[in-house]
């Protein structure tokens, strides 16, 4: 389950999602986010899973390989999931058992509130399946920029966002290794109910703190030792720039938020 974490994982490879400037991949994001908000009905659902189902055929990445970082939250869908189902008040009564009550709207919302929590994680995973880590920061401080007006350490902030989805990669494959530590020497991690799992989870944390620890240190004398430094004065080898396909990409985000926005309005 541990390798199945795709968020902060770059897939490298040739696509129009890829070539595109960093700064349309974070404003598609939130677009696509908000937009998940606005839908409140199944219509607009499909609508969403269209659209990400084509930006996912055009981003050339294999589908399971973005499916599979559902797994890790699995749980978390399923607990939102019910209880969105047990404790949502309605009027029409599906199934009363005990104190638990299953209404039409209770099953509604349970549904809505999976799928939106599903496309959340999918299509975050997309933006950082498409955009390496150093894109990343020089696009949030692009998109920040305004804020150092009002004296935000906008390079610090970008730069901290960086480091930690970088990172996340990192702990996953050195998380892997301690497990597989820890199972040469005899633990059972796969066994027993949620609770003796979690327990036996455990032992690992305190040699993964070290590690991360040890990392962040390592990193930041790297950093010291490069004369590092961020602020207004700083180059880049790559500056961003647009094209043609970002203000065409542009138009289309602002269409599909506009077609959510509608729907919101309308009641679709």
């Amino acid at each position: 389950m541990i390798r199945d974490i795709t968020i902060g994982q770059y897939y490298a490879t040739d696509s129009v999602i890829h070539r595109l400037d960093p700064r349309v991949k974070v404003v598609g994001t939130l677009a696509y986010l908000i937009s998940l908000f606005c839908f409140n009905k199944f219509s607009g659902y499909i609508i969403a899973a269209l659209f990400f189902a084509i930006l996912v055929k055009i981003s050339h990445v294999p589908f399971k390989f973005m499916v599979k970082g559902l797994k890790p939250i699995m749980f978390m869908l399923i607990f939102t999931a019910a209880l969105n189902l047990f404790w949502t008040p309605g009027e029409v009564v599906l199934v009363k058992v005990w104190v638990f009550t299953i209404t039409l709207e209770g099953v509604k919302r349970s549904v809505f509130m999976a799928l939106r929590l599903t496309f959340l994680i999918i299509g975050s995973s997309l933006m950082t399946l498409t955009t390496t880590p150093n894109q990343l920061t020089d696009a949030l401080e692009k998109l920040l920029k305004p804020l150092n007006k009002i004296k935000v350490p906008v390079h610090e902030i970008a730069m901290m966002m960086s480091i930690a989805l970088r990172f996340i990669p990192i702990l996953v494959d050195e998380t892997d290794k301690i497990m597989k530590a820890q199972m040469a020497r005899g633990a059972d991690f796969e066994s027993g109910n949620v609770i003796q799992r979690i327990k036996a989870m455990l032992p690992i944390l305190m040699p993964l703190f070290i590690s991360a620890a040890r990392r962040a240190n390592d990193l930041a004398l790297a950093m010291d030792a490069r004369c590092y430094h961020g602020g207004d004065h700083r180059t880049q080898m790559k500056p961003l720039h647009y094209e043609k396909r970002d203000y065409i990409a542009y138009v289309i985000l602002a269409a599909y938020l506009a077609v959510g926005v509608v729907f919101r309005v309308v009641g679709l």
